[in-house]
């Protein structure tokens, strides 16, 4: 594929496109008259594929890990800005990885205007329980990215915001830019078909992020042109690639905005006590817990994004008061663990992590954040890091806190727990996560947690308490032995 050499500007999240006009080249009208554009309001398309979990690579130099696709089909209203995408997909089973048994999955997910959720049961509900709808406000660029990165949808904004073409060998170059800042670029193809769209949005870890789509195999399906193949790439590696084997042109899409996303409450930082000078901070779906010392504190795990940490930062201020936090120490690179991590370093923070962890961030970190600079972008500041392969002790003469490499587990390869000797306390994140103490074990074990164990008594850790970064409470050894199908008494 050519690349467009897309400018460091950001993308929108709204395009309005309704009622607007502009003087085009010829090359944009052939492409809005062959692909119908005046006359789409709306669109669906289905298909089958590959979807790859963005973000969650088990290993920070691999690409992201596919799922077989059996089902997948958006509706789109481009009049409204909005959207509806339904997937059906199961793991792909990776040679080498022993992953828990793949389980068909079917998220259910909607934008509309600046809104996103997804409809879906709540973790540990009871069985037979109704989806609700859930915000995701962080998905919300994202998915207007995929509205407006479509053929027909790039195509209206493109007239709506005065879009330039410019010859280019084979076709003609488009680009656009909405705000003053926002922008895309389209290469439409000599048969006036548009063959790729990039466009920036934010990220916490890998700052202004290139997604790019790429369209191929056009063909009619019922009187609309559409390509029969999509690839899209996000942050330098896919998320999707689908053949496209359905579509329809102005299908009723109407998507109303549920008071469930439109008044989302923000997750407060809740404290809960686990031993003098080690508190838990709950509150949402990612924990971190603080861990007192002589003259600092020392946090663990800086999940989702600048605001979450920043919450965590003054909760652990106004717990611990008067103490700098020197260390902050990361789990492993998933980008819901580490999505934060900017932030600590931003407040002079030392970034503890497995060595194979420091390239990637220092790599992601150097690019640029134009889109929605972040603390550390204003301020510039240093990265310090203190890695580790097998084991790391932090200690200030009364307390120590060990780091020790999670070995031979699949879910990643630079990934570790924390162990508080003194307090026997374990703290752990998507090794094991507990669910509701009404909720019987799994029928299967999960291999990440065997694994754990496996860890735990192959280091003599001599466990009491479990206060993983994931799970609706605090348990024990015991309760790891259970879900892993272990007898209680096994040591």
């Amino acid at each position: 594929m050519r690349s467009l050499k897309l400018p460091l500007f950001g993308l929108t999240t709204v395009l309005s496109v309704a009622g607007c006009a502009s003087l085009h080249p010829q090359a944009l009208q052939s492409a809005t008259d062959a692909l119908g554009v005046a006359g789409t309001k709306s669109i669906e398309f289905s298909g089958t594929g590959y979807w790859f979990q963005f973000g969650q690579a088990p290993n920070p130099t691999l690409p992201w890990p596919q799922f077989d696709v059996s089902s997948y089909k958006a509706d789109i209203n481009y009049d409204t800005s909005s959207a509806r995408v339904q997937i059906t997909r199961k793991q792909t089973i990776e040679a080498g990885r022993n992953r828990p048994t793949p389980v068909e999955q079917k998220p259910d997910q909607y934008v509309s205007g600046t809104y996103a959720w997804n409809l879906a049961v709540p973790a540990n509900a009871p069985q037979g329980s109704a989806p609700v709808p859930a915000a995701q406000p962080a998905a919300v660029e994202e998915r207007n990215a995929e509205i407006w990165s479509t053929p027909q949808g790039f195509l209206k904004a493109a007239i709506a915001n005065h879009a330039t073409t410019t010859p280019a060998k084979n076709g003609s170059d488009v680009s656009f830019t909405v705000g003053g800042k926002y922008r895309y670029a389209g290469f439409i193809n000599a048969n006036h078909q548009l063959e790729s769209v990039e466009t920036l949005i934010d990220n916490p870890i890998l700052g202004d992020t290139l997604v790019e789509t790429r369209y191929s195999d056009y063909k009619d399906f019922g009187g609309i042109q559409f390509p029969a193949h999509i690839k899209r790439l996000q942050g330098g590696y896919p998320v999707l690639d689908l053949n496209v084997s359905d579509v329809k042109l102005n299908p009723v899409v109407d998507i109303t905005v549920p008071n469930e996303a439109r008044n989302a409450p923000v997750p407060p930082v809740k404290v809960s006590r686990l031993a003098d000078g080690v508190y838990y901070l709950t509150g949402g779906t990612h924990h971190s817990v603080a861990i007192e010392q002589r003259d600092h504190v020392v946090v663990v795990e800086a999940p989702l994004n600048e605001d979450r940490s920043l919450a965590v930062i003054a909760k652990v201020k106004e717990t611990i008061p008067n103490k700098p936090i020197k260390y902050l120490i990361n789990t492993h690179a998933h980008f819901d663990h580490s999505g934060g991590l900017r932030t600590f370093v931003d407040e002079g923070s030392t970034i503890v992590t497995a060595e194979l962890n420091q390239p990637f961030y220092e790599k992601v970190w150097a690019a640029p954040r134009t889109i929605n600079p972040d603390r550390l972008a204003k301020s510039n500041k240093t990265a310090h890091f203190e890695t580790f392969t097998d084991k790391r002790v932090l200690s200030d003469g009364k307390r120590s806190i060990e780091l020790h490499s999670i070995a031979g587990n699949s879910h990643n390869d630079a990934f570790l727990l924390v162990y508080l000797p003194a307090e026997k306390i374990l703290i752990e994140a998507d090794a094991f996560t507990p669910t509701a103490a009404s909720v019987p074990p799994p029928a299967s074990p999960n291999p990440y947690s065997v694994n754990l164990y496996e860890n735990i008594v192959k280091l003599h850790l001599d466990v009491n308490q479990i206060a993983a970064l994931h799970g609706p409470r605090v348990v024990t050894i015991v309760d790891l032995r259970t879900a892993i199908g272990q007898p209680r008494a096994a040591r």
